[in-house]
Parts: structure tokens; sequence; C-alpha cells
């Protein structure tokens, strides 16, 4: 009970100091004899009680000449002292345009050096980032500003086939009449300020190297102010996260929370000031965000970014050329990297560590990943957005056995219980769903109390929806989902997100979406449609109104035009049947994958 009250005051922003040792071993021994399915991680290494800007400062003074952010496509190469200078510029800049602490500030753009500028100068002045999928289309885009009142919203020009100020100026066609900084929009009734990344001007809009040129130089006396009025336990980041009932919600995740998840992640790959972690996974997700740059600025490790989004030869050359000692990744990236056809031109043997996530590791590409890529370290991690996001992870001691049939164990100072439907913990080796508890918990979704309640009980345990065993030595294995989630390469898609935006067409009246197993993505969205009478209107039809509104990957892979759903005597709809038809028809076996962060 003393540890679990413990707990409960980190998840609440409490300083993590005298850590109880004696009561860690205490729960642990009760568990292991009574052979429950309850673990805690490990507790010796006191949690950081610092603001971003704080840890990343210290870093800096550690540091300063060693590299700090490698970005090959933008040819940026700067050390630590450099690193910060150009933060505090940029942080400065935004203090000048009357930015608030507390402020929602949206990033919306590919991996770049702009969006790691604007992640920790607005951690340094107390503004709430709000990370934004570049490859949103209207439909979403209008949504999540809205959702969180966004006062201002960072953005690239564009992102492959997404043209992001052509979608903010038809959302906002006031920006072509208005003054920077003034915007008054009808469709987005809380933005005012919009700055562009790019050398070109756009109506409307400030010049990012315009709003850092003009920080340069300047006193940073009110900088150092804004600084000093803010708290570890602030607010600082939003993550959207899918929804099982519509539209997504906004994870409100404090500095606590995730610069101890990067540090702590860190920790687990033993990095060090004389690591190089190449990270070709999305910033926009806690994997770039969190588990790259905060577990690079707590440790004094360089990151190093191989393009604006992932590309499998410019990853394995950043690996070979910049001689990086980490790598992280989803399976499908790592297996995309093994299967190049020139894969054994690249010289990999500087690799050691790094992490793979975002869904379940074939046992044989994990043994490809430790042979072919010299990563013998390289770690499982687990959790969710709402955990900040690690909560389960893989040690470099573990085999390979623990490291491709369980997520590994209770993560540093995270509770972890799997309980029964009437939430009592379940003996070792039985099924349940597994509960977080600790510093990692999310405060809560923005503006949304009704699903924050759904999510953390009131006894700060948050309920993962994901079905696991735990044995005897406190690893678990993810066997399933309660949540009717999707997971396609790593991107976590709640079906009733993709049918609320079907049911947006005029001629569907009903529209079915689930998960079919797929051998390179682990899953692929599947929908059945259900169209009004009368109605003509063909799959491409669909297929073109999905593509221009919502983010690609929830675009349906396969589209079933149908009469009438399965359903049971009292008419609940029965997706189990026609998934299992959608695998008999596409001639695949059926797979319900765990979630792994």
């Amino acid at each position: 009970q003393g540890l679990s009250e413990h707990m409960v005051a980190i998840s609440r922003g409490g300083a993590a100091r005298g850590q109880p040792r004696q009561q860690d071993r205490i729960y642990r021994t009760m568990n292991r004899q009574l052979a429950l399915s309850a673990e805690n991680g490990p507790t010796d290494q006191p949690l950081l009680y610092q603001t971003i800007g704080e840890a990343f400062d210290a870093t800096v003074a550690r540091f300063p000449d060693h590299e700090a952010l490698v970005v090959r496509h933008q040819e940026v190469r700067w050390s630590y002292r450099e690193y910060q200078q150009r933060v505090d510029d940029l942080a400065c800049g935004l203090l000048a345009l009357g930015v608030e602490a507390g402020e929602r500030v949206g990033i919306w753009g590919p991996n770049s050096s702009e969006w790691c500028l604007t992640q920790f100068a607005t951690a340094k002045i107390g503004a709430i980032m709000v990370c934004i999928n570049p490859a949103y289309r209207l439909y979403e885009l209008e949504y999540a500003l809205n959702k969180v009142q966004c006062r201002a919203l960072i953005t690239a020009d564009r992102f492959k086939t997404s043209d992001h100020l052509g979608m903010l100026q038809t959302l906002a066609p006031e920006l072509e009449s208005c003054a920077a900084g003034a915007l008054h929009s009808q469709r987005l009734p809380d933005l005012q300020r919009v700055i562009r990344m790019g050398a070109d001007s756009t109506p409307g809009m400030f010049n990012f190297a315009a709003v850092c040129a003009s920080g340069v130089g300047t006193d940073r006396r009110a900088l150092r102010q804004r600084a000093e009025s803010l708290s570890p336990a602030d607010a600082i980041n939003i993550q959207f996260t899918s929804g099982t009932t519509g539209n997504p919600k906004g994870a409100t995740l404090t500095h606590l929370n995730i610069l101890n998840n990067g540090k702590l992640v860190g920790d687990g790959m033993r990095l060090t000031e004389h690591d190089r972690l190449c990270i070709p996974v999305p910033l926009y997700h806690c994997f770039g965000m969190v588990m790259g740059n905060l577990a690079c600025i707590t440790h004094g490790t360089a990151a190093v970014f191989p393009g604006e989004a992932f590309d499998p030869a410019a990853t394995l050359a950043t690996v070979a050329e910049e001689r990086c000692t980490a790598l992280h990744g989803v399976p499908t990236m790592f297996i995309a990297e093994l299967d190049l056809p020139d894969f054994n031109d690249y010289d990999l043997g500087s690799l050691r560590t790094g992490i793979m996530a975002g869904a379940t590791c074939p046992v044989e590409v994990m043994k490809r990943v430790v042979s072919k890529m010299h990563m013998e370290d390289v770690l499982i991690a687990y959790g969710q957005t709402e955990t900040s996001p690690v909560n389960h992870m893989t040690s470099a001691d573990d085999s390979i056995d623990k490291r491709v049939s369980t997520v590994g164990r209770p993560a540093p100072h995270c509770e972890i219980k799997i309980v029964d439907a009437d939430g009592e913990i379940v003996p070792v080796g039985e099924k349940g769903e597994i509960c977080c508890r600790g510093y990692g918990v999310m405060r809560g979704y923005w503006d949304d109390p009704e699903r924050t309640a759904e999510t953390i009980d009131r006894d700060g345990w948050l309920h993962s929806g994901d079905i696991g065993v735990m044995d005897a030595e406190g690893y678990t294995q993810v066997t399933g989902r309660i949540k009717d989630m999707i997971i396609r390469g790593g991107e976590n898609i709640y079906p009733r997100e993709v049918e609320e935006f079907l049911y947006t067409h005029p001629e569907i009246q009903e529209a079915q979406v689930f998960g079919v197993a797929d051998h390179r993505y682990g899953e692929q969205v599947c929908a059945w449609i259900k169209l009004r009478e009368g109605s003509s209107v063909e799959v491409e039809h669909i297929l073109e109104y999905c593509a221009g509104q919502i983010t690609h990957f929830k675009v349906p892979r396969h589209v079933r035009l149908v009469d009438e759903f399965p359903m049971t005597v009292t008419g609940k709809i029965q997706k189990f049947l026609m998934r299992e038809h959608m695998s008999r028809e596409l001639g695949i076996e059926t797979g319900n994958p765990g979630d792994e962060t």
C-alpha cells in the first residue's frame, strides 16, 4: 500500500526522492508468493524533477561542444551549444509574438530541425506543444486545431502529397487578407498565428526563420523569468490518439511524464554522450519526440535524422556514414531495411542497440536484426501514448526468446497489474487487461473528462484495453485487445474513427471497419459498406473521397459493397465473421497482434 501511495504521488507531480526500496522488495515478494499478475519496475534510480528546458540546459553545460543534432536532408549539424542558442532564439521570438505559458502551439510537419527547435523552444516558454500528424487532411486538421483551441500553428509548407499551406488557406481563407498574427477565422476560431517553414512568405503568416531571427541577440531576461515560473508538473505536450468512440483524443502530458520516460528509455539502452541515435521514426509520435529526442538530451547523445520520413536506404546510409550506435524503428522498418537488395553494402558495425516497438516482432526478424545489423542489445518496448509512452521494456541482458515472446518487465517507476472483468488481479499465467500506474500516466484527455474517466480509474490505474499474460518472472506477453483497434505498420487506427468519416459521404448508409492480417504491415484496414438505396457509387469513388480527407494509413486497403452485415439475433454486428470471410477471400491467416507503443 505504501508503494502504491508513493507512485500515485509521483504520477501527480510529486518529487521522487528517497525511493522506498524496502517496500519495493516487499511488494514484489508478496505478489510472487501469492502468484498474482502484479509487478512494479525498479526504483533505485530517482526520477528527474525538472522541466524539459532545465534538463536540456544541464546537458548543454556538461557537453557544450558535443554533436547534438544532425539532420541529413537539411545539412544541419549542431553542437549542444549551438542547438541551445537556436532554441533560445526561437523561444524569444515566440515570446515576442505574445505566446503565453499554457497556450497551445501546434506543430504540423515531417521530421526537421524546425520540428526539434519547436519542441524545446515551446517547452522553455511553457507553451503546450500539440503534435499534429503531417499526413492529416482537412477533416482531421480542423478537428485537431479546434479540439485543443490552438492559438498558434507552426507548419511545413507541404509533406509528400499534402499541401499544408493550401489546406490551411482552404480552412481559413481569411489568411489572404489578414495581417500576420491577426487571424480571425470562422472555421478555426481560436487560431491567431500561423508560422510557416521554408524560405518563402505567405499572406497572413509569419516566416519561421524570421521569427527565429527576431530572437537573435535579444535580452534573455524574459526567457529566464518565464522558465522560473514553470513547474515539472505543468502540461507541456498534447498527443492525439485514435478514439474508440469517434474522433481522436488529446492525451495531455507533463514535463515530468515525457522527460522521465525519455530518460529511462535511454537508460535501458545504456546511452552515453558517446552514442549516436538514428531516428527514422516520426517526431509527431512519442517514439520520435520522447524515445528519440528526449532520450538523447538526457544523456548527451547525438540525435541523427536520416530524412523527413522513413526511407530504408537513407536510414542505412545514415547509420553507416554517421557511425550510429543505436537505431529505432517498428518491425516493418527493420524488415524493409533487411530486404534491401544492397543491404550487405552498408557497414553497420557501429550499431549495438535501439528500440523496436509498434507491433509484435517476428522471431526471424529479431534474429536477423541481431546477427546482420549487429544490434545485440536491441530492446522491445511497449506502452501507450497515455503512459508517455513506455511502461514495459526488455533489457539488454534478456534472451532472444524473451524479446520476441514478451514485451519485457515493468519499466522503472511503473506499477503493472493484469485484471479480470471485475477489476481483480488474475493469477500468474492467466489472461486479463493490462493496467499501469505511475509517473508516466497522462494528466487526462484534453477537455474530455468523460473519456478520461473511462481510461483512468479512481485509484490512478490506466486501463490499456490490451489483453496480456504475466509469467512468474514478471514478463508480460500481449495476446490481444479489448479495444477494436487496428495496428498498421505501428500506427494505431480505431475503426470507429474511420467509420465516422465514411458516414460523412452522402451515399453511404452504413459502414463497418475492421482489420485483416497483412504480412508486411501486420494489419490492413478493411471496410464493408452499405450504400443508400438507389446509389450507384463505386469503390474507386469511395477511395478517392477518403484520399483527400483522411491520413493515408487510415484509408481502407480493402473495400466491399454489401447489402447486409452478419448480426446476432439481438442485432449486434459480428465483425469477427467479416474478418474471417475476408481472410478466406484474401487467402490470409487471421491474426490479432498486440499493441506495442
